[in-house]
């Protein structure tokens, strides 16, 4: 499920966070799913309760997960509310769309991996 590249210049409670954003995102985990407790996951990973908990707090304001007190958390349902990382998102978009145009990348081909993307086709 998580895993933690120690060669990765990222600190482990961002590869955390894109792990399970990119489980969310591919819809391997689906909604209301729980989430492994921080404890339980720390224990798997062998590393501080203190990041597993950060990165799910982040997860949470970012909408990808909610946390039920006394439960866990979970997967939510829709991402909608998160306007700020959508906005992020878009601004990274567009400097690379920038950089590749300057790269003389085709706007076809750019136009094209995003339609296959929407199309749900994984090789592009």
């Amino acid at each position: 499920m998580i895993q933690l590249n120690y060669r990765d210049t990222r600190p482990f409670y961002q590869q955390i966070k894109d792990n399970i954003r990119q489980l969310v995102i591919s819809r391997a985990m689906v909604k209301n799913e729980k989430l492994p407790s921080v404890r339980e996951l720390a224990s798997a990973l062998a590393i501080n309760p203190n990041t597993i908990a950060r990165a799910y707090r982040e997860l949470e304001n970012e909408g990808y997960i909610y946390t039920v007190s006394g439960k866990g958390s979970f997967v939510s349902g829709s991402i909608d509310e998160t306007r700020e990382r959508r906005e992020d998102l878009m601004k990274a978009f567009d400097t690379t769309v920038r950089e590749l145009l300057f790269l003389s990348t085709p706007v076809s081909d750019l136009t094209g991996r995003i339609l296959a993307i929407a199309e749900g086709r994984t090789t592009v």
